[in-house]
């Protein structure tokens, strides 16, 4: 055997999920089609959110918060994390109900939630506020500044701990005997281990497909931009989303990044593209964002008039229930997924790394079996993308399925 665990991916969640593995004392070896990080992670917002839609997807978050915030005590590497808190803003009536609801119940499941206080949301330095918006203030929510730091942290940790980090080394089959996983082949050799983790991404689905084991996501575009630096953004201003415009914005190198959930995102389908096909090819439409940001600069000015520093894109995993998609795959023994992201995979991937490790070294999934892929049924290609498509656009909204 060359190695306990091999994981394809080396986006936050393979990283996370291999670095918790090698603390539970496994040999991991990490497969990368590209470069660490270069793909939807190092171009994610780097927001951590504690309120999420549900008791389960709200403990994974504020686990990673904790993670986040104490990675050089637990993971012995630095690791800079902004802790500015964040607003969650209706203003609408619709969404303002939405907002009461989601108070209580992530009350209810340990989030330190509150309703802001009066002048509260006025003091952030780009954000005016109207009279009637219903704002909720979350204390425990950060982010992290460049998301590639986040990369670089989990890279350096597990290397330290002896993880093997293979970049440029795309993984061309998963090898099986009587239905076991038995190992990977590349183009430079084959690594035999009884545990695979897919963790590809945007591209989990056919690297799934090696095994004949079908991962339930689909993957759609993600966006945002960067202003150039505005001295009228206070660089400690909290997070603040916007829900009913589905946009969020935080500072960021000096100016303001705006990013939004589209109403009608677009699918890609890395299998259908060439086998070079990377994030960098993925067509990007500021025109969308401009078109988001125009929702929100009565109370962000900044958004629609300062220019664009920096535009950004990436693949989004979308499952067809809005949750991650993480566990053993149904159907082929020693075989894992850590996918469905439905836009919280880089905030949540401390979290659900360090309970997929768990469930692989030891069989405590620390409370994630519910989001093991054998919860789905079978689902055509086309159901599966609506249904994800569906998740995005309703990222933010009150819209019950």
């Amino acid at each position: 055997m060359d190695t306990d665990v091999v994981v394809i991916g080396a986006g936050a969640l393979g990283l996370s999920t291999a670095l918790h593995l090698a603390l539970a004392g496994r040999s991991v070896t990490v497969l990368e089609r590209l470069t660490a990080g270069s793909q939807a992670s190092g171009r994610a917002a780097g927001l951590f959110k504690s309120v999420q839609a549900d008791e389960l997807r709200t403990r994974l978050a504020r686990r990673s918060i904790t993670l986040a915030a104490t990675f050089g005590d637990w993971a012995g590497e630095p690791l800079a994390v902004a802790s500015p808190g964040s607003f969650l803003i209706a203003r609408t009536r619709e969404h303002g109900d939405y907002l009461r609801r989601e108070l209580a119940q992530a009350r209810g499941w340990g989030a330190d939630v509150r309703a802001a206080e009066a002048g509260q949301l006025a003091a952030v330095s780009f954000y005016r506020p109207n009279e009637p918006d219903v704002a909720l203030w979350c204390p425990e929510d950060i982010y992290i500044e460049e998301p590639a730091s986040l990369i670089a942290a989990c890279l350096a940790a597990g290397r330290r701990l002896g993880v093997d980090v293979a970049e440029n080394e795309p993984v061309t089959g998963i090898l099986l005997s009587g239905g076991r996983v038995t190992g990977v082949e590349t183009g430079r050799r084959t690594i035999t281990a009884p545990a695979v983790v897919d963790a590809a991404g945007g591209w989990a689905r056919p690297v799934g497909a090696l095994a004949g084991a079908r991962v339930p996501v689909a993957a759609v575009r993600h966006q945002l931009l960067i202003t150039s630096p505005d001295s009228a953004v206070d660089p400690a201003d909290p997070i603040v989303r916007v829900a009913d415009a589905a946009v969020y914005l935080r500072p960021a190198r000096g100016g303001l990044m705006v990013g939004g959930f589209e109403a009608d995102p677009l699918p890609v389908d890395p299998a259908r593209e060439p086998a070079s096909f990377s994030t960098d090819d993925l067509p990007l439409d500021l025109g969308v964002l401009r078109k988001m940001a125009d929702q929100v600069t009565a109370e962000v000015p900044a958004a629609g008039a300062a220019p664009v520093a920096e535009h950004r894109g990436g693949l989004f995993t979308m499952s067809p229930d809005g949750r991650f998609v993480a566990g053993p795959v149904p159907g082929v023994d020693g075989l894992w997924v850590a996918s469905g992201c439905n836009g919280s995979g880089f905030s949540s991937s401390l979290g659900i790394g360090e309970g997929l490790a768990s469930w692989i070294a030891s069989g405590d999934a620390m409370g994630i079996e519910a989001l093991a892929p054998g919860r789905f049924g079978p689902l055509g290609d086309e159901e599966l993308v609506s249904r994800g498509i569906w998740q995005y656009a309703h990222y933010y909204d009150p819209a019950v399925e």
